[in-house]
């Protein structure tokens, strides 16, 4: 493998990029007409515009995508995750264009893409399910049977579903109708397929995925854990790994179902097995994601293994470098995502120029981005500008890291989730890890980021008197200050 296109964007396409330099990989970007300035374009060996700003006319294009990895000559596509990486057909289609995926057969990504078919493998290796269904709803009185028998509340869910689309949760047996209808509408719309599933609602649970790695050859072995509880709109804001709540017999009782959902699809490359925790740590399975997940960072911090590095040499047929036996946990890492939304407004997406954007720096801080100052964040894509991750020996210290970095992250031009993702560490739940997945709906009110702002305003103001002050004196003319660069006058976002 002497060249790899990249079919993606942002910091996964300069992730991966940097990976492939360091093995003495060649890589080829494919970009939109909106990123034609943007870092991973440039960063690249070769760039090849590959259509207008919308994806579905750029990045969701499996035959232009292919036809410029033959024009670049690479030997392999690696999709990154989102756009074409969960797609089964092109995966075989990038198979058959004799060209090598970068992920999982065909066969895989197709079974553990539906979630119905997932939950069917699982149950096979008696991976612990929430009670549910296992195939389809066909109608309404099926869904009142099921609902009937299950004890309500229960979650509606698609089946080929991701990011909350095609999900309602149903109180009593007078709402299903109308939710059933809606989340087959929603299904429909988003996955062109209406395919839909019940499962028991569980009301609080915490969010918790295995990192697993497979090779061709049958070896795998899990790294461990990534706690996620942390989410807006079903979508994560804030990871961290290992989670604060595992013991270690059921981290490893976790991490084998993980391995044994993974050998029911004979699934190689990186993936990723969520469960849904309750409070009694009882684990359910939740479904399979069949590529590399946004949160892989803090996994690659408390293990050492760089992943995108496994996933190629994997591709190339090459086995495991490292067996479970191998692998300890070191430290802990906290991952932020820091993205264009507003949370005083709903966690709204933002959209303008990022008139300021400096990154933090110093030990244990990694920041994977894709954007420079003065870049604009364009509508068409999603609303993520940078991941911030913090590693520590502790979690304490980890938590004091972030919140030093999120101090030192200067973005200036529009709302970002810094602040509250500083206000959300230094809680009580947090800190104490007595949290789940309705961590926001429990604790977070908009008011509560603009105290912090009105005291970061009284502080400095008080800071500039005071400093005004001492430079009227004639006895201060040894305070010096050097141009007009002082970060209290700085307003970050």
């Amino acid at each position: 493998m002497q060249k790899i296109l990249v079919a993606n964007r942002g910091e996964i396409a300069m992730r991966v990029m940097r990976t492939a330099k360091e093995m003495g990989i060649k890589t080829v970007a494919v970009f939109s007409e909106a990123d034609r300035n943007m870092p991973f374009v440039r960063y690249a060996d070769e760039a090849i515009c590959i259509g207008p700003a919308p994806s579905a006319q750029s990045y969701l294009r499996a035959d232009k995508i292919i036809e410029v990895a033959k024009q670049t000559g690479a030997d392999a596509i690696h999709p990154g995750y989102g756009f074409l990486s969960e797609n089964a057909s092109f995966s075989k289609a990038v198979s058959d264009a004799g060209l090598i995926f970068i992920g999982p057969s065909a066969h895989s990504i197709e079974m553990m893409g539906s979630k119905i078919a997932a939950k069917q493998a699982a149950k096979k290796f008696n991976v612990p399910m929430v009670p549910g269904t296992e195939d389809p709803i066909k109608d309404l009185a099926e869904a009142k049977a099921i609902g009937d028998r299950i004890g309500y509340p229960i979650l509606i869910k698609a089946s080929a579903g991701g990011g909350g689309k095609g999900m309602r949760v149903v109180n009593k047996t007078e709402e299903l109708e109308e939710q059933l209808r809606t989340a087959k509408s929603e299904a429909l719309s988003a996955f062109g397929n209406d395919d839909v599933f019940i499962e028991k609602y569980v009301a609080a649970p915490r969010h918790i995925e295995i990192q697993l790695v497979g090779d061709q050859h049958g070896n795998y072995a899990y790294l461990f854990e990534r706690e996620c509880s942390i989410q807006r709109r079903h979508q994560k804001l804030i990871e961290e790994a290992p989670s604060s709540c595992l013991t270690p017999d059921i981290r490893k009782e976790m991490g084998e179902c993980a391995v044994a959902v993974a050998r029911a699809s004979n699934y190689y490359g990186a993936g990723t097995v969520e469960f849904l925790v309750d409070e009694s740590l009882n684990f359910y399975f939740l479904e399979m994601n069949t590529r590399l997940q946004v949160e892989h960072c803090v996994t690659e911090m408390i293990t050492g293994i760089d992943l995108v590095k496994e996933q190629i040499n994997i591709a190339r047929g090459n086995k495991l470098s490292f067996s479970q036996e191998d692998l300890k946990i070191k430290g802990h890492a906290i991952e932020l995502r820091v993205c264009a939304e507003d949370p005083m407004n709903n966690f709204l997406p933002d959209t303008g120029k990022l008139s300021m954007y400096q990154i933090p720096k110093g030990p244990g801080i990694r920041v994977d981005d894709g954007f420079e100052e003065g870049q604009e964040i364009p509508v068409f894509y999603d609303s993520m500008i940078a991941k911030l991750v913090a590693y520590s020996d502790t979690r304490e210290d980890a938590i004091q890291r972030l919140c030093r970095a999120i101090d030192e992250y200067y973005i200036t031009g529009i709302e970002t989730t810094l602040n509250f993702g500083k206000w959300a560490v230094q809680t009580d739940p947090f800190r104490s890890g007595q949290f789940d997945t309705k961590f926001i709906e429990k604790y977070f009110k908009p008011e509560y980021l603009q105290q912090k702002d009105e005291l970061a305003e009284e502080v400095a103001a008080l800071l500039t008197a005071s400093v005004w002050e001492q430079y009227k004196k004639p006895e201060s003319a040894t305070v010096t200050t050097k141009g007009n660069n002082s970060n209290w006058k700085l307003k970050r976002r």
